[in-house]
């Protein structure tokens, strides 16, 4: 079975204004399926901002020893630390923050 021939662009714009050839006309149909539904992001990435931290290396090497012998992540323990630091401050907890009852 032999291929159909390519067709360029001006052989598409001459076979359709060729004489004698009724003119047809294409409509253009839009799909409006309204606002897209907001999705609540699933994980911390998708949710949070990132902040970087600058550590010197004395500081940077404790923190990551506690973290090993507690069994802990780096993370974890920042978050606890700044935790503390909201109640010293008389500021809401990161649990009062994150409820959404309390916003």
């Amino acid at each position: 079975m032999p291929k159909p021939p390519k067709l360029s662009l001006a052989s598409i714009v001459a076979a359709s204004s060729a004489p004698g050839k009724p003119q047809q006309t294409a409509e253009i149909v839009q799909l409006d399926t309204g606002a897209p539904p907001r999705r609540t992001p699933a994980t911390l990435k998708e949710r949070a901002r990132q902040m970087s931290v600058y550590l010197e290396p004395p500081v940077y090497d404790q923190l990551r020893d506690i973290a090993h012998a507690e069994r802990a992540k780096m993370h974890g323990l920042m978050l606890e630390a700044l935790d503390l630091l909201f109640k010293q401050r008389g500021a809401r907890s990161i649990a009062q923050l994150n409820d959404p009852g309390t916003r």
